[in-house]
Formats: structure tokens, C-alpha cells, sequence
């Protein structure tokens, strides 16, 4: 079962098969309907993660040109990526913000159709998420530009809007939790190219507290902790590893410091890494024998040991060539056992 299997690489224990994940976006799922000549290929792909967003705490990418989100945020939805138009918070202050009434969001009919989902496919690992993290939800509220200069010179207000970010998080967590998930899934791109946005000493400051409360309570139901996050945080990975967190997600290779084999060599009996396959350069610009080479050199040495999830860093892109993303599917469902049949 592939529940199983990311159970136990998560707890360290080589599997027989690799657990792994596989999404697309933009065209290349149609794409690949072409070139297999029918819908088929899909039905192959055996996701061993399940996510269940939670959409109202988010961003509608269907509404467009803008959508204002619970939070007060505006967004433009009509460009790729998406991207922020105004932040509600327009001075250094909380005063008179409200944040949205969780129960209005996580509410008794989300819950009830999570749980018919789940309770129709039991074999399958399930997350669920809670919208931005910590650090991505103040730039939200704040604007970016704002939320890095109140870090540096707001110092007292950072502290407690991320305080307060947190507080709403652990009410959302509350209710998840009564789910009968596996793990709660974290989103937070604390990290960019070469480093930390925020620098490893604000980042230690404000949010690895915040968000150690976050992990404990979730460690506390007996829960795993999942998160995403882009770019290089090589430099906090202890930090990660000191709070609790058991699942990074994307691995980056194309970032500083964040080659999936050397984070393996330091870090592999500590946390687990899920992704590592190059979406800036293996995937768009390799060739499909090189992407295969790469699949099986992943599958071979990041499961030494358990520990690791099969994805690209991230779902392929519309500019992933469709003869790669068909390598992809197919040293995916090679790398289980069970090579692709039409």
C-alpha cells in the first residue's frame, strides 16, 4: 500500500517500492493525451500523497482578473504566476483587523466531505493544508516590500503580527486535526535562489518559534508534519530538523545548497525529503535519457535508509517539452514496478 510505504519512509525504513508523487500544470497533461494517444496514461499514475487544500482559505485561481481573499488580500489571477495587487494591512499595525472566522471556512460540511473522500480511498497517505504559512501570510497582509522592512525595523510589530498569524493557524490545525489524516501540510517559501529571505537570524527570531508550536501541536494528535518550500534553506535545515519537521517538500537542487544527495549525506536519518528532481533543469531542458538516468539515480541513493519521496521540485511546467514529460510518467511508473501499459 502506498499509505504504507511513505509511513515508512518517513519513519526510515527502506521500502520495496518508491512512494511517490506526480502533477502537471498548465497544457502538459493534454499534451501527453496526444502523444498516448487516449486518456489511459492517467489512471497509472499512483499518487502515494493525497492533499486536500482547504480553498476558502486560499486564492480562487478561477476568478479573474482579481479576487480579494478572506484575508482582505487582492490578487491578480489572470497572469502566471498570480500575484498581489493590495495588502489590507496599510500601516505597522493590527489594530481593528479581524482574521477570518475559521469556523466560516473549516466548517462542519468542509470536514464531512474531506472524510467521505479519505474513507473512499484508506490505501492512500492524506494531508491536508491550511493556506500560506507563517512568513508568506505577513507579506500577504503587509505587501512584500513591507513585510521584509517591518522585520528589520518593526521589529516589536513583526513579532506580533507572525504571533498572531500563528494563533489563527493553530485554530485552522485544531479543526483539521479532527480528521482522520495523516499529516498536516505546511506552505511557506521561506527561501529564494541563494538563502533565506528573511536571513537565518530574522528567521530564527520570528518564526522557527512560532511555528515549533505549530509542529507540537500536530505531533501532539499523533500527526506527521509536511512542508513545502521552494528555494535554498540549507542554511535552517537544522533548525527544521530541531522543531520537528519530518517532511521538506520541493528540494530544489537548482538552489544553494540544496543538492538532494548532499542534504542526504548530512541530514537523511533526520528528516525526510520529498521531491529533488531538477523542475529549472533536469525536467525542461534535459534530455529524456538524462531524465531517466536521474529518476533512477534518486530512486537508487536517496532511499538508501528510507527517507525520501519520489516528485520533481515542482509539478512539470507548460514548458516542459512533452517528450520529457512523458520520460517523467514513465521512469515514475518504472521506478514501482509497474512500467506504463496502453
Amino acid at each position: 500500500m502506498q499509505k504504507q510505504a511513505v509511513i515508512d519512509q518517513i519513519s526510515h525504513r527502506e521500502t520495496s517500492v518508491v512512494p511517490y508523487t506526480l502533477s502537471f500544470e498548465g497544457d502538459v497533461a493534454e499534451r501527453l493525451d496526444a502523444h498516448y494517444g487516449s486518456r489511459a496514461w492517467r489512471a497509472q499514475i499512483d499518487q502515494a500523497i493525497v492533499q486536500a487544500p482547504i480553498p476558502a482559505l486560499g486564492v480562487d485561481l478561477d476568478v479573474t482578473p482579481t479576487v480579494t481573499d478572506p484575508y482582505g488580500t487582492t490578487w491578480q489571477t489572470d497572469r502566471r504566476p498570480f500575484h498581489q495587487l493590495e495588502a489590507p494591512l496599510k500601516e505597522p499595525s493590527l489594530e481593528g483587523y479581524v482574521f477570518p472566522d475559521v469556523d466560516s471556512y473549516v466548517s462542519d460540511a468542509y470536514l464531512a466531505q474531506v472524510r467521505a473522500a479519505i474513507e473512499a480511498a484508506p490505501e492512500r497517505f492524506w494531508v491536508v493544508g491550511y493556506s500560506f504559512g507563517l512568513f508568506e501570510r505577513t507579506w500577504c497582509l503587509r505587501g512584500f516590500t513591507n513585510a521584509l522592512a517591518d522585520a528589520a525595523s518593526e521589529p516589536a510589530f513583526y513579532a506580533e503580527l507572525v504571533e498572531a498569524i500563528a494563533e489563527h493557524q493553530l485554530a485552522i490545525i485544531d479543526k483539521l486535526l479532527t480528521l482522520p489524516i495523516d499529516g498536516i501540510m505546511g506552505s511557506d517559501d521561506w527561501g529564494y535562489q541563494d538563502g533565506i529571505l528573511l536571513g537565518p537570524r530574522l528567521w530564527r527570531k520570528f518564526i522557527k518559534p512560532q511555528l515549533a508550536r505549530l509542529h507540537k501541536r500536530i505531533h501532539a494528535a499523533g500527526k506527521f508534519t509536511l512542508s513545502h518550500c521552494c528555494g535554498s534553506v540549507a542554511e535552517i535545515m537544522p533548525d527544521l530538523i530541531e522543531i520537528g519537521l519530518d517532511v521538506l517538500e520541493s528540494v530544489q537542487p537548482e538552489a544553494r545548497g540544496m543538492s538532494p544527495y548532499e542534504l542526504k549525506r548530512k541530514y537523511g536519518d533526520e528528516i525526510t525529503f520529498w521531491g529533488g528532481l531538477g523542475s529549472q533543469s533536469t525536467v525542461p531542458f534535459g534530455s529524456p535519457a538524462e531524465i531517466r538516468a536521474e529518476v533512477g539515480r534518486l530512486c537508487q541513493h536517496m532511499t538508501r535508509g528510507g527517507g525520501y519521496i519520489l516528485a520533481p521540485a515542482k509539478a512539470l511546467q507548460p514548458e516542459t517539452p512533452t517528450l520529457n514529460a512523458a520520460a517523467v510518467v514513465e521512469s515514475f511508473l518504472d521506478a514501482t514496478g509497474t512500467p506504463l501499459a496502453l
